[in-house]
Protein backbone atom coordinates (compact mmCIF):
# COMPACT_ATOMS: atom_id res chain seq x y z
CA UNK A 1 0.00 0.00 0.00
CA UNK A 2 2.65 2.10 0.96
CA UNK A 3 4.29 1.71 -2.33
CA UNK A 4 1.22 2.59 -4.38
CA UNK A 5 1.20 5.68 -2.43
CA UNK A 6 4.49 6.70 -3.90
CA UNK A 7 4.11 5.59 -6.99
CA UNK A 8 0.69 7.17 -7.38
CA UNK A 9 2.53 10.59 -5.80
CA UNK A 10 5.48 10.16 -8.50
CA UNK A 11 3.13 10.26 -11.06
CA UNK A 12 1.13 13.08 -9.80
CA UNK A 13 4.53 15.00 -9.71
CA UNK A 14 5.53 14.12 -13.30
CA UNK A 15 2.46 15.20 -14.56
CA UNK A 16 2.23 18.53 -13.24
CA UNK A 17 5.54 19.02 -13.94
CA UNK A 18 5.31 18.11 -17.76
CA UNK A 19 2.07 20.19 -17.77
CA UNK A 20 4.12 23.04 -15.93
CA UNK A 21 6.96 22.87 -18.49
CA UNK A 22 5.03 22.87 -21.34
CA UNK A 23 2.85 26.19 -20.03
CA UNK A 24 5.82 28.01 -19.03
CA UNK A 25 9.13 26.68 -21.09
CA UNK A 26 9.37 29.27 -24.05
CA UNK A 27 12.02 27.38 -25.59
CA UNK A 28 9.88 24.15 -26.47
CA UNK A 29 6.94 26.62 -27.42
CA UNK A 30 9.09 28.78 -29.53
CA UNK A 31 11.08 25.72 -31.29
CA UNK A 32 7.80 24.07 -31.97
CA UNK A 33 6.65 27.01 -33.68
CA UNK A 34 9.03 26.70 -36.29
CA UNK A 35 8.89 23.10 -36.36
CA UNK A 36 12.34 22.43 -34.83
CA UNK A 37 12.92 18.57 -34.60
CA UNK A 38 14.99 18.50 -31.36
CA UNK A 39 12.20 20.60 -29.35
CA UNK A 40 9.57 17.36 -30.55
CA UNK A 41 11.98 14.50 -29.35
CA UNK A 42 12.69 16.29 -26.06
CA UNK A 43 8.83 16.60 -25.19
CA UNK A 44 9.28 12.88 -25.62
CA UNK A 45 12.35 13.00 -23.27
CA UNK A 46 12.70 11.41 -19.43
CA UNK A 47 13.65 14.76 -18.13
CA UNK A 48 11.26 16.64 -19.76
CA UNK A 49 8.91 14.42 -18.19
CA UNK A 50 10.27 15.12 -14.77
CA UNK A 51 9.62 18.95 -15.35
CA UNK A 52 13.42 19.89 -16.69
CA UNK A 53 13.28 23.03 -19.31
CA UNK A 54 15.52 23.77 -22.19
CA UNK A 55 17.67 25.62 -20.06
CA UNK A 56 18.81 22.52 -17.68
CA UNK A 57 21.65 22.27 -20.19
CA UNK A 58 21.39 24.89 -22.61
CA UNK A 59 21.42 27.26 -19.73
CA UNK A 60 19.62 30.99 -20.38
CA UNK A 61 15.97 31.80 -19.39
CA UNK A 62 13.61 29.32 -20.85
CA UNK A 63 10.54 31.67 -19.03
CA UNK A 64 11.41 34.72 -21.06
CA UNK A 65 9.33 34.83 -25.08
CA UNK A 66 12.44 37.63 -25.70
CA UNK A 67 15.16 35.51 -27.63
CA UNK A 68 17.97 37.96 -26.87
CA UNK A 69 17.04 38.06 -23.11
CA UNK A 70 16.42 33.86 -23.09
CA UNK A 71 19.06 33.13 -24.64
CA UNK A 72 21.86 36.00 -23.15
CA UNK A 73 24.93 34.61 -22.31
CA UNK A 74 25.55 36.63 -19.48
CA UNK A 75 22.48 34.57 -17.87
CA UNK A 76 24.36 31.55 -18.45
CA UNK A 77 23.28 31.03 -21.83
CA UNK A 78 25.80 28.46 -23.67
CA UNK A 79 24.46 27.43 -26.55
CA UNK A 80 25.11 23.98 -27.81
CA UNK A 81 27.72 22.15 -25.35
CA UNK A 82 31.20 21.21 -26.57
CA UNK A 83 31.82 17.26 -25.77
CA UNK A 84 34.50 18.45 -23.10
CA UNK A 85 30.97 20.51 -21.43
CA UNK A 86 28.22 17.95 -22.51
CA UNK A 87 29.48 15.32 -19.55
CA UNK A 88 29.70 17.99 -16.71
CA UNK A 89 26.38 19.29 -17.52
CA UNK A 90 24.99 15.68 -17.19
CA UNK A 91 27.21 15.19 -13.67
CA UNK A 92 25.62 18.56 -12.56
CA UNK A 93 22.62 16.52 -11.84
CA UNK A 94 23.65 12.65 -12.23
CA UNK A 95 26.40 13.16 -9.61
CA UNK A 96 23.82 15.45 -6.87
CA UNK A 97 22.47 12.68 -4.68
CA UNK A 98 19.89 15.59 -3.08
CA UNK A 99 19.02 16.92 -6.98
CA UNK A 100 18.14 13.03 -7.82
CA UNK A 101 15.79 12.58 -5.44
CA UNK A 102 14.21 15.55 -5.72
CA UNK A 103 13.01 14.37 -9.20
CA UNK A 104 11.87 11.25 -7.14
CA UNK A 105 15.26 9.47 -9.31
CA UNK A 106 16.58 6.83 -6.47
CA UNK A 107 19.62 5.60 -9.05
CA UNK A 108 22.84 5.57 -7.69
CA UNK A 109 25.14 9.03 -8.70
CA UNK A 110 28.80 6.74 -7.83
CA UNK A 111 29.15 5.76 -11.38
CA UNK A 112 29.68 8.98 -12.82
CA UNK A 113 33.02 9.03 -10.98
CA UNK A 114 33.68 5.73 -12.78
CA UNK A 115 32.79 6.56 -15.85
CA UNK A 116 35.26 9.41 -15.86
CA UNK A 117 38.16 6.73 -14.47
CA UNK A 118 37.19 4.52 -17.65
CA UNK A 119 38.53 3.69 -20.74
CA UNK A 120 35.52 5.78 -22.96
CA UNK A 121 35.89 8.72 -19.92
CA UNK A 122 39.40 9.59 -19.99
CA UNK A 123 39.93 9.01 -23.67
CA UNK A 124 36.82 10.93 -24.17
CA UNK A 125 36.05 8.71 -26.89
CA UNK A 126 32.33 9.02 -25.81
CA UNK A 127 29.61 10.92 -23.30
CA UNK A 128 26.82 10.36 -21.75
CA UNK A 129 24.36 11.52 -24.81
CA UNK A 130 26.96 9.01 -26.76
CA UNK A 131 24.48 5.66 -25.32
CA UNK A 132 21.54 7.71 -23.72
CA UNK A 133 20.56 9.99 -26.63
CA UNK A 134 20.52 13.74 -26.92
CA UNK A 135 17.03 15.32 -26.90
CA UNK A 136 15.09 11.73 -26.52
CA UNK A 137 16.61 10.19 -23.68
CA UNK A 138 14.49 7.38 -22.40
CA UNK A 139 15.29 5.50 -19.25
CA UNK A 140 17.07 2.23 -19.04
CA UNK A 141 13.78 -0.16 -19.11
CA UNK A 142 11.79 1.54 -21.94
CA UNK A 143 12.14 -0.16 -24.96
CA UNK A 144 12.68 3.11 -26.52
CA UNK A 145 16.28 3.45 -24.88
CA UNK A 146 19.57 2.82 -26.95
CA UNK A 147 20.87 1.28 -23.83
CA UNK A 148 17.39 -1.07 -23.41
CA UNK A 149 18.81 -4.58 -23.35
CA UNK A 150 17.48 -5.75 -26.78
CA UNK A 151 18.92 -2.61 -28.37
CA UNK A 152 22.38 -1.90 -26.19
CA UNK A 153 24.50 -4.79 -28.39
CA UNK A 154 23.53 -2.82 -31.72
CA UNK A 155 24.35 0.64 -30.34
CA UNK A 156 27.93 -0.31 -28.85
CA UNK A 157 28.22 -2.24 -32.53
CA UNK A 158 27.80 1.44 -34.21
CA UNK A 159 31.97 2.05 -32.69
CA UNK A 160 33.21 -1.26 -31.81
CA UNK A 161 32.23 -2.39 -35.47
CA UNK A 162 33.87 0.14 -37.30
CA UNK A 163 37.40 -0.75 -38.23
CA UNK A 164 38.27 2.99 -39.29
CA UNK A 165 36.63 4.30 -36.33
CA UNK A 166 38.50 1.63 -34.10
CA UNK A 167 41.48 2.19 -35.47
CA UNK A 168 42.35 5.64 -34.54
CA UNK A 169 41.83 5.01 -30.73
CA UNK A 170 43.19 1.27 -30.81
CA UNK A 171 44.54 -0.89 -33.96
CA UNK A 172 44.77 -4.07 -32.33
CA UNK A 173 41.21 -4.10 -31.02
CA UNK A 174 39.01 -6.21 -33.04
CA UNK A 175 36.12 -5.48 -34.43
CA UNK A 176 33.72 -8.62 -35.20
CA UNK A 177 32.35 -8.70 -31.42
CA UNK A 178 28.99 -8.05 -32.90
CA UNK A 179 29.15 -10.59 -35.55
CA UNK A 180 30.50 -13.33 -32.87
CA UNK A 181 27.83 -12.33 -30.50
CA UNK A 182 25.14 -12.93 -32.64
CA UNK A 183 26.13 -16.78 -32.43
CA UNK A 184 26.11 -17.28 -28.87
CA UNK A 185 23.68 -18.24 -27.24
CA UNK A 186 23.42 -14.93 -25.52
CA UNK A 187 23.71 -13.12 -28.93
CA UNK A 188 20.63 -15.90 -30.27
CA UNK A 189 18.40 -15.24 -27.33
CA UNK A 190 19.14 -11.62 -27.08
CA UNK A 191 17.65 -11.27 -30.81
CA UNK A 192 14.80 -13.21 -30.01
CA UNK A 193 13.50 -10.68 -27.20
CA UNK A 194 14.99 -12.64 -24.39
CA UNK A 195 16.25 -9.36 -21.93
CA UNK A 196 17.87 -11.59 -19.71
CA UNK A 197 20.70 -12.48 -21.15
CA UNK A 198 23.99 -10.90 -20.52
CA UNK A 199 24.97 -7.94 -23.50
CA UNK A 200 27.59 -5.86 -23.28
CA UNK A 201 27.53 -3.97 -20.33
CA UNK A 202 27.12 -7.21 -17.96
CA UNK A 203 30.32 -8.07 -18.79
CA UNK A 204 31.82 -5.16 -19.17
CA UNK A 205 30.03 -2.71 -16.93
CA UNK A 206 27.78 -0.10 -17.82
CA UNK A 207 29.99 3.09 -16.86
CA UNK A 208 33.88 1.89 -15.21
CA UNK A 209 34.20 0.01 -18.61
CA UNK A 210 38.15 -0.82 -18.32
CA UNK A 211 40.74 -2.96 -20.49
CA UNK A 212 41.11 -6.63 -19.52
CA UNK A 213 44.88 -6.67 -18.75
CA UNK A 214 43.65 -3.91 -16.19
CA UNK A 215 42.74 -5.64 -12.59
CA UNK A 216 39.13 -3.20 -12.06
CA UNK A 217 38.16 -4.67 -15.43
CA UNK A 218 35.24 -6.99 -15.20
CA UNK A 219 36.76 -9.19 -17.96
CA UNK A 220 39.99 -9.88 -16.67
CA UNK A 221 41.20 -12.97 -15.93
CA UNK A 222 40.92 -13.04 -12.22
CA UNK A 223 37.50 -11.74 -12.25
CA UNK A 224 35.85 -13.44 -15.41
CA UNK A 225 34.55 -16.28 -13.10
CA UNK A 226 32.89 -13.55 -10.60
CA UNK A 227 31.53 -12.12 -13.71
CA UNK A 228 29.81 -14.83 -15.28
CA UNK A 229 28.86 -16.11 -11.76
CA UNK A 230 26.76 -13.46 -11.05
CA UNK A 231 24.10 -14.55 -13.10
CA UNK A 232 25.34 -18.35 -13.34
CA UNK A 233 24.94 -19.14 -9.64
CA UNK A 234 21.90 -17.42 -9.44
CA UNK A 235 19.32 -19.88 -8.58
CA UNK A 236 16.25 -17.43 -9.05
CA UNK A 237 17.83 -15.53 -11.87
CA UNK A 238 18.35 -18.54 -13.80
CA UNK A 239 15.14 -20.96 -13.06
CA UNK A 240 13.69 -19.91 -16.04
CA UNK A 241 16.49 -21.80 -18.41
CA UNK A 242 16.34 -24.47 -16.67
CA UNK A 243 20.61 -25.16 -16.38
CA UNK A 244 22.51 -25.62 -13.38
CA UNK A 245 23.58 -22.76 -11.17
CA UNK A 246 27.01 -24.55 -9.21
CA UNK A 247 29.36 -24.11 -12.08
CA UNK A 248 31.18 -21.51 -10.25
CA UNK A 249 31.33 -23.80 -7.23
CA UNK A 250 32.56 -26.64 -8.79
CA UNK A 251 35.25 -24.42 -10.92
CA UNK A 252 36.08 -23.10 -7.85
CA UNK A 253 37.16 -26.37 -6.70
CA UNK A 254 38.93 -27.52 -9.81
CA UNK A 255 42.84 -27.73 -11.14
CA UNK A 256 41.67 -24.75 -13.38
CA UNK A 257 40.03 -23.33 -10.75
CA UNK A 258 42.33 -23.29 -7.84
CA UNK A 259 45.57 -22.53 -10.24
CA UNK A 260 43.65 -19.47 -11.10
CA UNK A 261 41.59 -17.92 -8.25
CA UNK A 262 43.90 -19.37 -5.51
CA UNK A 263 47.31 -19.89 -7.17
CA UNK A 264 46.70 -16.35 -9.01
CA UNK A 265 48.10 -18.14 -12.10
CA UNK A 266 46.73 -16.03 -14.90
CA UNK A 267 47.49 -19.00 -17.87
CA UNK A 268 44.44 -20.74 -16.36
CA UNK A 269 41.71 -21.36 -18.05
CA UNK A 270 38.77 -19.27 -17.28
CA UNK A 271 35.31 -19.15 -18.45
CA UNK A 272 36.25 -17.74 -21.32
CA UNK A 273 38.94 -20.25 -22.53
CA UNK A 274 36.40 -22.49 -23.08
CA UNK A 275 33.35 -20.65 -24.02
CA UNK A 276 34.60 -17.80 -25.85
CA UNK A 277 34.44 -14.18 -25.16
CA UNK A 278 31.42 -12.97 -27.54
CA UNK A 279 31.52 -16.12 -30.25
CA UNK A 280 29.65 -19.19 -29.14
CA UNK A 281 33.23 -21.03 -28.76
CA UNK A 282 36.72 -19.67 -29.00
CA UNK A 283 38.23 -18.80 -32.64
CA UNK A 284 39.53 -21.69 -34.77
CA UNK A 285 38.05 -24.38 -32.83
CA UNK A 286 35.56 -27.30 -34.76
CA UNK A 287 33.31 -27.34 -31.35
CA UNK A 288 33.29 -27.04 -27.94
CA UNK A 289 34.34 -30.60 -27.29
CA UNK A 290 37.49 -29.53 -29.02
CA UNK A 291 38.27 -26.68 -26.68
CA UNK A 292 40.79 -28.58 -24.35
CA UNK A 293 43.24 -29.63 -26.86
CA UNK A 294 43.74 -25.73 -27.81
CA UNK A 295 46.15 -26.26 -24.10
CA UNK A 296 46.79 -29.85 -24.02
CA UNK A 297 47.60 -30.65 -28.05
CA UNK A 298 49.59 -33.69 -27.20
CA UNK A 299 46.82 -35.66 -25.35
CA UNK A 300 44.21 -34.32 -27.98
CA UNK A 301 46.36 -35.40 -30.80
CA UNK A 302 46.63 -39.28 -29.13
CA UNK A 303 43.18 -39.28 -28.70
CA UNK A 304 42.19 -38.78 -32.11
CA UNK A 305 44.31 -41.83 -32.91
CA UNK A 306 42.01 -44.10 -30.81
CA UNK A 307 39.85 -45.99 -31.43
CA UNK A 308 37.07 -43.50 -29.35
CA UNK A 309 37.72 -40.66 -31.47
CA UNK A 310 35.76 -41.78 -34.48
CA UNK A 311 32.80 -43.65 -32.11
CA UNK A 312 32.39 -40.49 -29.95
CA UNK A 313 32.17 -38.34 -33.15
CA UNK A 314 29.96 -39.78 -34.50
CA UNK A 315 27.49 -40.12 -31.28
CA UNK A 316 28.15 -36.58 -30.58
CA UNK A 317 29.62 -37.25 -27.38
CA UNK A 318 32.01 -34.69 -25.78
CA UNK A 319 35.58 -36.16 -25.84
CA UNK A 320 37.80 -34.87 -22.97
CA UNK A 321 34.62 -34.32 -20.43
CA UNK A 322 32.95 -37.97 -20.40
CA UNK A 323 36.31 -39.09 -18.67
CA UNK A 324 37.27 -35.46 -16.81
CA UNK A 325 34.30 -33.72 -16.51
CA UNK A 326 33.96 -30.01 -17.42
CA UNK A 327 33.45 -27.76 -14.56
CA UNK A 328 35.08 -30.06 -11.59
CA UNK A 329 38.01 -31.04 -13.56
CA UNK A 330 40.07 -32.54 -11.01
CA UNK A 331 43.69 -34.13 -10.65
CA UNK A 332 43.94 -37.42 -12.75
CA UNK A 333 45.14 -40.44 -10.94
CA UNK A 334 45.39 -43.97 -11.96
CA UNK A 335 41.93 -45.03 -9.82
CA UNK A 336 40.16 -43.15 -13.36
CA UNK A 337 41.32 -45.96 -14.92
CA UNK A 338 41.83 -48.67 -12.28
CA UNK A 339 38.83 -51.28 -12.14
CA UNK A 340 37.07 -49.60 -9.15
CA UNK A 341 34.26 -47.47 -8.49
CA UNK A 342 36.17 -44.23 -9.68
CA UNK A 343 37.04 -46.17 -12.86
CA UNK A 344 35.94 -43.74 -16.12
CA UNK A 345 36.77 -46.88 -18.35
CA UNK A 346 34.45 -49.01 -16.76
CA UNK A 347 31.09 -46.62 -17.73
CA UNK A 348 31.91 -48.22 -21.06
CA UNK A 349 34.21 -51.67 -20.74
CA UNK A 350 32.22 -53.46 -18.08
CA UNK A 351 32.01 -56.70 -19.66
CA UNK A 352 34.88 -59.04 -18.45
CA UNK A 353 35.54 -60.02 -22.09
CA UNK A 354 35.55 -56.77 -23.79
CA UNK A 355 38.55 -56.41 -25.69
CA UNK A 356 38.79 -52.59 -23.78
CA UNK A 357 37.91 -54.08 -20.65
CA UNK A 358 41.31 -57.03 -20.63
CA UNK A 359 43.40 -53.81 -21.73
CA UNK A 360 42.06 -51.65 -19.36
CA UNK A 361 43.25 -54.68 -16.79
CA UNK A 362 46.78 -54.98 -18.81
CA UNK A 363 47.43 -51.25 -18.42
CA UNK A 364 46.60 -50.86 -15.13
CA UNK A 365 48.59 -53.62 -13.88
CA UNK A 366 51.84 -52.88 -16.13
CA UNK A 367 51.60 -49.40 -13.99
CA UNK A 368 51.15 -51.07 -10.73
CA UNK A 369 54.18 -53.02 -11.51
CA UNK A 370 56.47 -50.65 -12.39
CA UNK A 371 55.46 -48.46 -9.08
CA UNK A 372 55.85 -51.16 -6.98
CA UNK A 373 59.25 -52.04 -8.56
CA UNK A 374 60.33 -48.16 -8.90
CA UNK A 375 59.68 -48.27 -4.64
CA UNK A 376 61.73 -51.93 -4.60
CA UNK A 377 64.76 -50.13 -6.59
CA UNK A 378 64.65 -46.90 -4.61
CA UNK A 379 64.53 -48.97 -0.99
CA UNK A 380 67.50 -51.29 -2.73
CA UNK A 381 69.65 -47.91 -4.00
CA UNK A 382 68.89 -46.20 -0.12
CA UNK A 383 70.00 -48.89 1.57
CA UNK A 384 73.76 -49.23 -0.56
CA UNK A 385 74.05 -45.99 -0.20
CA UNK A 386 73.50 -45.77 3.33
CA UNK A 387 76.04 -48.50 3.29
CA UNK A 388 78.88 -46.22 2.05
CA UNK A 389 78.43 -47.67 -1.83
CA UNK A 390 78.56 -45.45 -4.68
CA UNK A 391 75.21 -45.86 -6.58
CA UNK A 392 74.45 -42.67 -8.09
CA UNK A 393 74.69 -43.35 -11.32
CA UNK A 394 71.62 -45.55 -11.03
CA UNK A 395 70.08 -42.71 -8.85
CA UNK A 396 70.24 -40.36 -11.73
CA UNK A 397 68.56 -42.76 -13.85
CA UNK A 398 65.89 -43.58 -11.91
CA UNK A 399 64.89 -40.26 -12.00
CA UNK A 400 63.65 -40.70 -16.19
CA UNK A 401 60.96 -43.30 -14.70
CA UNK A 402 58.97 -40.52 -13.14
CA UNK A 403 58.46 -39.04 -16.89
CA UNK A 404 58.46 -41.92 -18.35
CA UNK A 405 55.11 -43.20 -15.95
CA UNK A 406 53.63 -39.59 -17.15
CA UNK A 407 54.05 -40.26 -20.98
CA UNK A 408 52.38 -44.09 -20.55
CA UNK A 409 49.12 -42.21 -18.74
CA UNK A 410 49.22 -40.01 -21.33
CA UNK A 411 49.52 -42.68 -24.38
CA UNK A 412 46.12 -44.43 -22.71
CA UNK A 413 44.49 -41.89 -24.14
CA UNK A 414 45.25 -43.38 -27.54
CA UNK A 415 43.85 -46.62 -26.25
CA UNK A 416 46.28 -48.55 -27.86
CA UNK A 417 47.93 -51.49 -25.89
CA UNK A 418 51.03 -51.86 -28.09
CA UNK A 419 51.62 -48.09 -27.85
CA UNK A 420 51.33 -48.17 -23.97
CA UNK A 421 53.65 -51.25 -23.70
CA UNK A 422 56.44 -49.81 -26.07
CA UNK A 423 55.91 -46.46 -23.77
CA UNK A 424 56.06 -48.13 -20.13
CA UNK A 425 59.06 -50.78 -20.98
CA UNK A 426 61.81 -48.71 -20.88
CA UNK A 427 60.67 -47.87 -17.17
CA UNK A 428 60.90 -51.38 -16.37
CA UNK A 429 64.17 -51.54 -18.33
CA UNK A 430 65.59 -48.78 -15.79
CA UNK A 431 63.88 -50.08 -12.37
CA UNK A 432 65.37 -53.63 -13.21
CA UNK A 433 68.62 -52.26 -14.04
CA UNK A 434 68.75 -50.25 -10.92
CA UNK A 435 67.51 -53.43 -8.41
CA UNK A 436 70.43 -55.36 -10.06
CA UNK A 437 72.79 -52.37 -9.26
CA UNK A 438 71.39 -51.36 -5.55
CA UNK A 439 71.68 -55.64 -5.24
CA UNK A 440 75.54 -56.08 -6.23
CA UNK A 441 76.42 -52.74 -4.48
CA UNK A 442 74.95 -54.10 -1.40
CA UNK A 443 76.84 -57.61 -2.46
CA UNK A 444 80.30 -55.76 -2.82
CA UNK A 445 79.86 -54.22 0.36
CA UNK A 446 79.26 -57.36 2.29
CA UNK A 447 82.09 -59.23 0.08
CA UNK A 448 84.31 -56.00 1.47
CA UNK A 449 83.18 -56.68 4.76
CA UNK A 450 83.74 -60.75 5.36
CA UNK A 451 87.09 -60.02 3.25
CA UNK A 452 87.90 -57.50 5.14
CA UNK A 453 87.11 -59.68 8.51
CA UNK A 454 89.14 -62.84 7.04
CA UNK A 455 92.46 -60.45 6.29
CA UNK A 456 92.21 -59.22 9.70
CA UNK A 457 92.30 -62.58 10.93
CA UNK A 458 95.00 -63.71 8.52
CA UNK A 459 97.07 -60.43 9.48
CA UNK A 460 96.17 -61.16 13.16
CA UNK A 461 97.60 -64.56 13.26
CA UNK A 462 100.59 -63.56 11.22
CA UNK A 463 101.36 -60.82 13.50
CA UNK A 464 100.97 -63.20 16.81
CA UNK A 465 102.67 -66.07 14.64
CA UNK A 466 105.90 -63.45 14.22
CA UNK A 467 105.77 -62.31 18.14
CA UNK A 468 105.83 -66.03 18.92
CA UNK A 469 109.04 -66.35 16.35
CA UNK A 470 110.64 -63.36 17.64
CA UNK A 471 110.49 -64.42 20.98
CA UNK A 472 111.94 -67.65 20.73
CA UNK A 473 114.57 -66.47 18.91
CA UNK A 474 115.26 -63.48 21.64
CA UNK A 475 115.03 -66.64 24.17
CA UNK A 476 117.80 -68.70 22.56
CA UNK A 477 119.96 -65.90 22.07
CA UNK A 478 119.95 -65.44 25.54
CA UNK A 479 120.42 -69.64 26.49
CA UNK A 480 123.16 -69.33 24.15
CA UNK A 481 125.14 -66.12 25.78
CA UNK A 482 125.18 -68.29 28.81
Amino acid sequence: MKKTTIYCFLSFLILFGKVFCESKDQCIICHLDVGDKPAALYKTDVHFQMGLSCAACHGGNSTSDDKDLAMNRSKGYIGKPGKNKIVDICFNCHSDSIKMRKYGSLKPVGHIKLYKESVHGTTEITTCITCHGVHNIARVNDPKSPVYPLNEVKLCAKCHSDPNYIKTFNPSLPTDQYEKYKTSMHGQRNAAGDTKVATCSDCHSPHNIFPANDPRARINAFNIPYTCGKCHSDKTYMKSYNIPTNQFEKYSKSVHGIALLVKHDKSAPTCNSCHGNHGAIPVGVKSISHICGTCHALNADMFSKSPHAEVFEKNNIPQCEVCHSNHLIERPDDDMFRMGKESRCIKCHNVQNDKGFMAVLTMTANIDSLLFKQKLAMQVLFQAENMGMDVSESKYEMNEVKQILIKARTVIHKANLNDFKNEIKPGFDIVNRAITAGNEALDEFYFRRWGLGASSLIITFLVVSLYMKLKKIEKKQKNSEK
